[in-house]
C-alpha cells in the first residue's frame, strides 16, 4: 500500500483540509445559504458547489504559484479578498438579506458557485494548504507518485466528506422547519462573520511581516 500511496503523508492532507474545509460546520452555512431553495435545488447546489470547490482546489494545486506570480498577487491579499467576500455574505445571511429570493434561487449569483464553492469551500485556507503540499512533494528528494496520489486521494476524500454533509442537510432542515432554520441561518451568519474577521487579520498580520 506504502508503494502506491503514502499513507503519513495521506493523513496529514486529510485532516489538515478536514480541519480547515470543516464539513460539519458548512452545514448551518448551507442551510442559510439555501434557506429559500426546494430540497431537488438544494441538492442541486450541493453538487454544483462540490464540483466549484474541488476544480478551485485542483487548478492551484496545479497551477496556482504560477496563477499568482503572474498576476502578481500575493497570498495574504488572496486571503483578504477572501475574508471580504464573506463578510458580505455574513452580513445579508445576518440581515435576512439571504431569504428574499425567490425559490429558484437562479436570480442574480448562484450561491452554490460564490460564495459557497468559493471562497467558503474552496478557501484561501484550503488552496494555500493545497499548494504548500504539492511544492513540499515537488521540492522533495522522496517526491513521487505515491505522495501525489497520496494528496489526490486526500483532497478527492474531503470533498466526499463535504458532499455528504450538504447531500444530508435537507434532513436536518425537515427537523429543524422554517423557525429553525431562520435561526441556523442567524447563526451561521454570525460564525461566517467571524471566520471572515479571522481572515483579514491573519492576512494584515502577514502584510505587516512582509514589510518589516
Amino acid at each position: 500500500m506504502s508503494a502506491v500511496l503514502d499513507t503519513a503523508l495521506f493523513t496529514e492532507v486529510f485532516v489538515t483540509l478536514f480541519v480547515i474545509m470543516d464539513p460539519p460546520g458548512t452545514v448551518p452555512v448551507f442551510l442559510g445559504l439555501t434557506s429559500a431553495m426546494g430540497a431537488k435545488q438544494r441538492n442541486r447546489a450541493a453538487r454544483q458547489a462540490i464540483l466549484v470547490a474541488f476544480g478551485v482546489i485542483v487548478v492551484f494545486a496545479l497551477f496556482g504559484q504560477q496563477v499568482l506570480h503572474y498576476m502578481g498577487i500575493t497570498l495574504p491579499a488572496l486571503q483578504a479578498s477572501g475574508g471580504l467576500l464573506l463578510l458580505l455574505i455574513a452580513m445579508e445571511l445576518l440581515t435576512g438579506k439571504m431569504e428574499e429570493p425567490s425559490p429558484s434561487g437562479n436570480k442574480g449569483v448562484n450561491v452554490a458557485l460564490v460564495p459557497l464553492g468559493t471562497p467558503l469551500l474552496a478557501g484561501p485556507g484550503a488552496i494555500v494548504a493545497t499548494m504548500v503540499f504539492v511544492q513540499q512533494t515537488r521540492v522533495s528528494d522522496e517526491g513521487g507518485a505515491p505522495q501525489l496520489v497520496a494528496i489526490a486521494v486526500a483532497i478527492v476524500l474531503v470533498h466526499v466528506c463535504l458532499y455528504l454533509s450538504m447531500r444530508f442537510a435537507n434532513v436536518i432542515h425537515r427537523v429543524l422547519r422554517e423557525s429553525g432554520v431562520t435561526l441556523v441561518t442567524r447563526i451561521a451568519g454570525l460564525l461566517l462573520a467571524a471566520i471572515a474577521v479571522q481572515q483579514i487579520a491573519t492576512a494584515v498580520t502577514e502584510f505587516v511581516k512582509m514589510a518589516q
